[in-house]
């Protein structure tokens, strides 16, 4: 009877295996898309009469070893590619298999596994998170007002908590508790995290809040995060090749992509360490992440709840203090038609999603190295190829020539605030901005008097008074920044 039973199961296993092979086959449409995107890569500015690329020409360029792509259409995934070296060394390619270090997209899911506690009535999301953290209290002081933290400040960056983002730890090194990290005590590399400002007050981004909401997750389901994460998250979105777990011991080291700084070295020991795993602790890859996005979309519309319900999924996606930050993503509004993402940036790795909130569309890349520029690029030719309106973001400046003269008054200093200036030097004909000293880049004229910067097509127009003498700039960068020149 057992040997009758298998003579049944392998054939329909067979069947099922090659009517999945045929699904990921692509179509000669889409083949001839996947081209179109290969061969069509501007920036976020294109200088008049250069470009577009290759993916390869840009990948040599900015030393990209690896990079893997999914694009999302009509609520599927319909392609997924990759490209270049997991390892360089080792020579292992990159493959669809291939997890890279999801950085700050880990966010976002932390944000999925946080409000299904909610759902389940475990956690109140407007209560103060003392109330939940056990091993751990928050150390509440007068810069706070006698201000509450909620969960919904933790995911929306508006609890008014410092440190940015986390640096991680050598693989192999000692690697400091959670509890060591919020607490900034040895082995930990990053502060204490405290107070800035009253919460409730602005949206100022903080890993550091994201770490305290691994805590919370932790104290409330008395296991491990990643354990937790895995099984309520990760599991029923289908994200199985996924984890939270670092180091990723129970990953064959072959499907893990090595981090690549941007001169095209190694990251020591092959990639960092990051026991903050809920702000940067995610290993994935774009065909699992794409899942996330696809079920995002259908809870939305109220078509699946996998995890999260539709009124659920629609909180989490609700901008929680101004139009942008909602829980654990990013809301961009492009003239009504609305996106959800993140980017994200661990040492040697590099990436972004987004996801429409209509239409079922959207793209996820991801790249093992700190060199991002890549990414703009890319996402600009899957804009333009599938038409998705408000992600094609580049635009044409034509650059002319400026006198030597006009050049040598813009030199000088300029107080953008308190404590951050701008310093604008000339080397030979060529104008260079830094900030407080540092991060030097070139400036292009596009006017007599406006400037852009080729990698992000934000602007400086120096601005004169009555006597044509340079009083002050006034920098553009999605909204106005004036800046009196002092020196």
């Amino acid at each position: 009877m057992k040997t009758s039973r298998y003579i049944f199961i392998i054939p329909l296993l067979l069947i099922r295996l090659v009517a999945v092979a045929q699904s990921l086959k692509p179509t000669d449409e889409v083949r001839d898309k996947i081209q179109q995107v290969e061969k069509n890569l501007v920036g976020r500015v294109q200088i008049e009469g250069e470009g577009p690329w290759t993916i390869q020409e840009r990948m040599a360029l900015y030393k990209v070893p690896g990079l893997s792509i999914a694009v999302i259409h009509n609520y599927k995934i319909e392609w997924t590619k990759s490209y270049g070296w997991a390892d360089v060394d080792q020579k292992i390619p990159v493959t669809d298999n291939t997890l890279f270090q999801a950085a700050s997209l880990s966010k976002s899911l932390n944000a999925v596994g946080v409000l299904k506690l909610a759902q389940e009535h475990r956690l109140d999301l407007d209560k103060d998170i003392n109330d939940y953290l056990v091993s751990w209290k928050f150390p509440y002081d007068s810069v706070s007002k006698g201000k509450k933290i909620t969960a919904k400040n933790l995911l929306s960056h508006t609890a008014g908590l410092n440190v940015h983002g986390f640096k991680g730890y050598t693989n192999g090194t000692a690697i400091p508790t959670v509890v060591q990290v919020l607490n900034g005590s040895k082995p930990a590399n990053s502060e204490a995290i405290h107070s800035m400002t009253e919460p409730g007050l602005r949206s100022e981004y903080s890993g550091g809040g994201t770490t305290i909401s691994q805590l919370v997750v932790v104290d409330i389901t008395h296991e491990p995060y990643d354990q937790f994460m895995k099984r309520e998250v990760l599991k029923p979105l289908g994200m199985i090749a996924s984890t939270f777990s670092q180091p990723p011991a129970e990953i064959k080291p072959t499907l893990l992509a090595t981090g690549y700084r941007v001169d095209g070295k190694e990251v020591p020991g092959k990639y960092n360490v990051y026991p903050e795993e809920a702000a940067a602790g995610l290993w994935t890859n774009p065909t699992d992440l794409s899942k996330y996005i696809i079920e995002t979309q259908l809870a939305y519309e109220g078509r699946s709840s996998k995890v999260l319900d539709q009124a659920t999924t629609q909180l989490r996606l609700t901008p929680y203090l101004n139009k942008v930050a909602a829980l654990g993503v990013f809301i961009n509004d492009f003239n009504g038609l609305k996106y959800f993402g993140h980017s994200g940036s661990n040492e040697g790795f590099v990436c972004q999603y987004n996801g429409s909130l209509e239409g079922g569309n959207g793209l996820v890349i991801m790249v093992n190295s700190d060199n991002g520029a890549i990414i703009a690029e890319i996402s600009n030719s899957i804009a333009k190829v599938y038409q998705l309106k408000g992600l094609y973001r580049s635009k044409v400046f034509k650059p002319i020539a400026v006198d030597a003269a006009v050049l040598q008054s813009y030199i000088g200093k300029y107080e953008l605030k308190q404590d951050l200036m701008m310093t604008i030097v000339l080397e030979g004909n060529q104008l260079y901005s830094l900030v407080n000293d540092e991060h030097k880049r070139a400036i292009t004229p596009e006017t007599q008097s406006k400037f852009f910067f080729k990698e992000d097509g934000s602007e400086i127009e120096f601005i004169k008074n009555d006597k044509m003498e340079v009083e002050k700039i006034a920098f553009f960068q999605g909204s106005i920044l004036e800046a009196k020149k002092i020196k």
